[in-house]
C-alpha cells in the first residue's frame, strides 16, 4: 500500500529519458549522493500504481470506502450486531460496574443483564443512520484525502472517517440512541434499578451519569472499530475486492 500515484503519463518516462542520457551519466560527478536520492525518489512518485490515472485510482478508492462503510454498517446493525460480539458489546457504565456485585447480591442480577441488553438493542437500531452520513464523506474526499488513504495504514481511511464525521454522527445518534433506549426498555429498566439503589446513599451519588451520551459513544467505537476491520479487508484479502477495479488498484 506504500505506492504513490501523480498526474504524470508518458511524459515523466520520456523526461527520464532525456535526463539519464543528456545529464547524468556524462556529468555524473557533478550529482552527489543525496541529489541522486532525491531524483530517483521524486521520479517514484511520479509513475501511478499500475498504470492506472489519478482518476481511477480516486474512484477505486472511493468505492472501496462505500463498499466498506455499507458492511460495517450492516453488520453492527443487524439483530446481535453489537451485543453478541464481544469485541464491540456496549457493557455497564463504570459507574454501574463499580457497584455490580453489591448489585447483584442484592437480587438485581436480571435488571442488570437487561439493561446491557437493551444499551446493545440501540445501537443496532441506530446504526443505519450512520450509513448516509459515510456516504457523504466519501463525495466530498478530494485527491490529496485520496493519497493519504491509499498510502497509510492500514485504518487510514477508518481515521477519515472519524476525523471528518465522528462530530455529526453523534449529533445524529443521540436522538436516535435516545428513542431507540425508550423502545427497548432501557430508560425504563434504568430508572427501575436507580429506584432500588436510592436506598444506598452513597451508591446512589455515583450513579451520576449521561446515558444517552455513554450509549453513544459506545456505538461510535464499535462502528469504527468494525469498519477498520472492512477496510483491512480490502487492503490484504483478495476475495474482498468484489470489483475488478478494486482489484487493481489494492491489487498492486
Amino acid at each position: 500500500m506504500g505506492r504513490r500515484f501523480h498526474g504524470c503519463r508518458r511524459t515523466a518516462w520520456f523526461f527520464v529519458v532525456v535526463l539519464l542520457t543528456g545529464i547524468i551519466i556524462p556529468d555524473g560527478n557533478a550529482w552527489g549522493a543525496s541529489a541522486w536520492d532525491s531524483l530517483l525518489k521524486s521520479l517514484k512518485e511520479a509513475l501511478p500504481v499500475g498504470g492506472l490515472s489519478e482518476s481511477e485510482i480516486t474512484k477505486g478508492l472511493k468505492e472501496a470506502l462505500e463498499i466498506g462503510t455499507r458492511n460495517a454498517v450492516a453488520k453492527v446493525s443487524t439483530l446481535d450486531g453489537y451485543y453478541r460480539n464481544p469485541d464491540i458489546r456496549i457493557p455497564l457504565p463504570q459507574e454501574v460496574k463499580r457497584a455490580e456485585e453489591l448489585m447483584r447480591t442484592v437480587g438485581l442480577g436480571d435488571q442488570l443483564d437487561a439493561f446491557v441488553l437493551s444499551m446493545n438493542r440501540a445501537a443496532e437500531r441506530a446504526a443505519p443512520e450512520a450509513k448516509g452520513i459515510f456516504i457523504d464523506a466519501v463525495f466530498q474526499m478530494g485527491i490529496e484525502d485520496a493519497r493519504r488513504i491509499l498510502e497509510g495504514r492500514d485504518n487510514e481511511a477508518t481515521l477519515y472517517f472519524q476525523e471528518h464525521t465522528e462530530d455529526r454522527l453523534t449529533t445524529a445518534f443521540i436522538p436516535m440512541v435516545h428513542d431507540a433506549m425508550a423502545e427497548v426498555g432501557v430508560t425504563r429498566i434504568w430508572q427501575s434499578i436507580e429506584t432500588r439503589m436510592e436506598s444506598i446513599p452513597f451508591l446512589a451519588a455515583s450513579f451520576q451519569f449521561d446515558l444517552d451520551r455513554y450509549v453513544t459513544g459506545k456505538a461510535l467505537d464499535g462502528l469504527f472499530l468494525v469498519l477498520a476491520e472492512e477496510e483491512k479487508k480490502i487492503r490484504e484479502d483478495p476475495a474482498a475486492r468484489v470489483t475488478e477495479l478494486l482489484e487493481k488498484v489494492f491489487g498492486k
